[in-house]
């Protein structure tokens, strides 16, 4: 301690220490490292959560099948929606562990059972253009003569199956038919290529290579008829040709005549008649065979050349789909003729709110009626199927 009494106090302390900041850097580096220290710690002591809990199969175990998922009702509510199958239906499923732990599934097929997804329908009304040309099998039977056509087990009939689809609304309607395809292989060339998809061909049963054609004029879009030869008036000096249906046969004679005609194609809606004046006027020869078509599924158009025909009052008894022709287009075989024939066709439509023609494939019939459709939509009328305007009974 000093002894100056007179020195000013405190002047002789000794000099005071300095304070250090805080080392905040290495304190927070400090924190980051315990943090990543204490979840590593955890996260080895625990399960990741998005890891399944079940064990995995070896490749040598199918897994087992998920149920499909069940649609929610409430979803998408008002939205037009596309049913999808579940994928898995028709396969079987497996799981297989690799060395890196991760998991390969492999879909392999398995044997249907019937109880999966059924790619295309043939049972649908109206047929898909893609398979337009391929028969339902299930509207077919065996025969000596060939497959003919049957009602299907849940009550489809070939002319709904084969019908050409039209809009469904009620304006002025027009069927055409065109007949005797089959006959000339040029002529039936030229008419499925030229003649508006709309058009109804009829095939005659004498004629040649008639499946191909038949099919291909399906892929076109075309409704399909088949043309069978029916007694006329000045028989045998007009002979419709061979397998002809006579009133001089018995019934069951002319149904094997009907049932070789059937057997010559397939994918037709149903019957019409060539030639014919005597059998359609003689009641006694015509039922069986109205009833035999009718039973069958099929509709039957009478060309409405002869006014004697008795089809139309044997087909209501029977039950039978029937149509009747309202004009025959081509009775002068001249374009300006079967143009002034088709315009008459026209106006019995507005008329009457609907009308069938026929026509043979001739070319002018073929010219006539392709320059005549070019312009028909703009005029209104809307050219269908002739399934679609035939008395129907079970669909009045």
């Amino acid at each position: 301690m000093g002894t100056d009494l007179h020195a000013p106090l405190g002047q002789n302390r000794p000099p005071g220490r300095k304070r250090r900041p805080w080392p905040f850097g290495r304190i927070l580096a400090g924190l980051c490292l315990m943090a990543v220290a204490g979840f590593s710690l955890y996260s080895s002591l625990t399960k990741d959560p998005l890891q399944k809990t079940e064990p995995v199969e070896t490749a040598q175990k199918a897994a087992p099948q998920p149920d499909a998922e069940k649609p929610n009702p409430n979803a998408d509510a008002g939205k037009a929606t596309v049913k999808q199958a579940d994928p898995q239906s028709g396969a079987n499923v497996q799981r297989t562990l690799t060395g890196d732990g991760s998991i390969v599934t492999t879909f392999s097929p398995r044997p249907r059972d019937g109880s999966g997804p059924v790619i295309i329908d043939a049972n649908q009304v109206g047929q898909d253009p893609r398979m337009a040309g391929m028969p339902n099998d299930a509207l077919l039977e065996d025969s000596p003569y060939g497959k003919l056509p049957i009602v299907g087990p849940n009550g489809l009939r070939p002319m709904e199956q084969y019908a050409r689809p039209w809009s469904g609304a009620r304006g002025t309607r027009i069927a055409i038919v065109v007949s005797g395809l089959g006959l000339s292989q040029t002529g039936t060339q030229r008419a499925i290529e030229k003649l508006p998809e709309e058009v109804t061909l009829a095939f005659a049963a004498s004629g040649n290579s008639l499946q191909r054609w038949m099919q291909e004029g399906r892929r076109n879009g075309h409704e399909i008829l088949m043309q069978v030869p029916f007694e006329p008036f000045d028989y045998p000096g007009n002979n419709p040709g061979p397998d002809t249906l006579l009133t001089s046969q018995p019934a069951a004679k002319n149904i094997e005549e009907l049932h070789k005609a059937m057997g010559e194609i397939t994918n037709y809606t149903g019957i019409m008649n060539y030639l014919g004046g005597r059998f359609l006027s003689n009641s006694d020869a015509l039922e069986p065979v109205m009833r035999d078509i009718g039973k069958r599924g099929l509709l039957f158009l009478d060309d409405g050349s002869s006014a004697q025909s008795k089809s139309g009052t044997i087909a209501k008894a029977l039950s039978v789909p029937h149509g009747f022709a309202d004009v025959q287009l081509d009775g002068e075989l001249q374009t300006d003729a079967i143009m002034k024939k088709l315009d008459e066709l026209e106006r019995i439509a507005r008329r009457n709110g609907s009308a069938i023609g026929v026509a043979s494939a001739f070319d002018e019939s073929i010219d006539a009626i392709s320059k005549w459709s070019e312009g028909a939509a703009m005029r209104g009328i809307e050219i269908v199927g002739v399934s679609a305007l035939v008395d129907d009974p079970e669909h009045p």
